[in-house]
């Protein structure tokens, strides 16, 4: 993604999260296997409460969360947002619904009748947008809510400090700037000039893997990333202070007792969590510039950076 001088003075956060975004964004979740020890057992109780009607979102909604954009659209309310996809219809491009059919988990019947402009298929859409909201988003949103705040509060200090760069490579451990050039070496590739169009950050509490880049529809690009606290980790309830609130409970201990050099296995039995559990924290704490780790022979030490530290020290509990 190339910036201009221009595109790295207009960066801006999202206000507020997109229900139908959380919503495409959960489902992609669901159907992943990475980061299992966090996302394990939610994955297995939304296959639970998930509804059959939900179904057909999957044909459009792949695991690999480069999907079509109609049906996650930038709207903070969710009437809004449903009739947003229902005017997005005579928009679609045949190329569209080839790359869609390619994609999904069946024949691809139910979306070329969405792209038929079938009214049926599109009132089956509606409903299945409906009922996943209701299931995997509604019942969570304050939780949604607290997380995506606590992620743009954080990066809002880390510019701050440290300015637009170190934010956009917190986003991922392998995002890196090359000149004005920000890049995220894994697939799928594709190039993009931002030519003065600036970008929205927004977080995700239900993102895996890689940033993706989006059309906000107004012409402004939207990088949609995963929140530093993605949703199984997210406090329920109010958070017992601003460092809870932005890592979560367990990955605050664990920063709090990186403070003074430790392994692997001393945070997992320090914690009383397991050793994969501690590798995911450490990870996502590695990534977002706030612990560094090394190798000593066989074990793995960790040690909070400066900028940890500093968290610890303005975070309060």
């Amino acid at each position: 993604m190339h910036f201009t001088a221009e595109d790295l003075l207009g960066v801006t956060f999202a206000r507020e999260p997109y229900p139908l975004v959380e919503l495409g964004t959960a489902l992609v979740a669901w159907q992943r296997t990475d980061e299992a020890a966090v996302y394990g057992r939610w994955r297995s109780r939304l296959t639970r409460e998930l509804p059959d009607r939900v179904r057909p979102l999957l044909d459009l909604l792949r695991p690999d969360g480069d999907n079509p954009p109609f049906a996650e659209p930038f709207v903070t309310d969710v009437e809004e947002g449903l009739l947003a996809v229902r005017a997005a219809r005579s928009t679609l491009t045949r190329e569209e619904l080839e790359r869609a059919v390619s994609r999904a988990r069946g024949s691809g019947s139910w979306l070329r009748a969405l792209w038929r402009q079938d009214a049926a298929a599109w009132d089956q859409l509606e409903a299945a947008l409906r009922a996943g909201h209701a299931a995997a988003v509604a019942p969570h949103w304050a939780r949604i809510r607290q997380s995506f705040q606590a992620d743009v509060a954080w990066r809002s200090r880390l510019m701050a400090a440290h300015g637009i760069k170190a934010v956009l490579a917190s986003t991922h451990p392998r995002a890196r700037w090359s000149g004005t050039t920000f890049e995220v070496d894994l697939p799928p590739d594709y190039e993009v000039r931002l030519d003065g169009s600036g970008l929205q950050l927004l977080p995700t509490v239900f993102g895996t893997g890689r940033p993706m880049l989006a059309d906000h529809g107004g012409g402004r690009p939207v990088l949609i990333y995963p929140a530093l606290t993605p949703f199984p980790l997210a406090a329920e309830g109010p958070a017992d202070g601003a460092l809870d609130a932005l890592l979560g409970r367990t990955r605050a201990a664990v920063l709090q007792r990186l403070t003074a050099q430790r392994t692997t296995s001393e945070l997992a039995r320090d914690l009383d969590i397991s050793l994969p559990s501690v590798s995911e924290h450490t990870r996502t704490l590695r990534a977002a510039g706030l612990i560094t780790t090394e190798r000593d022979g066989k074990a793995v030490l960790h040690s909070a950076t400066g900028l940890g530290v500093d968290l610890l020290r303005g975070g309060g509990r």
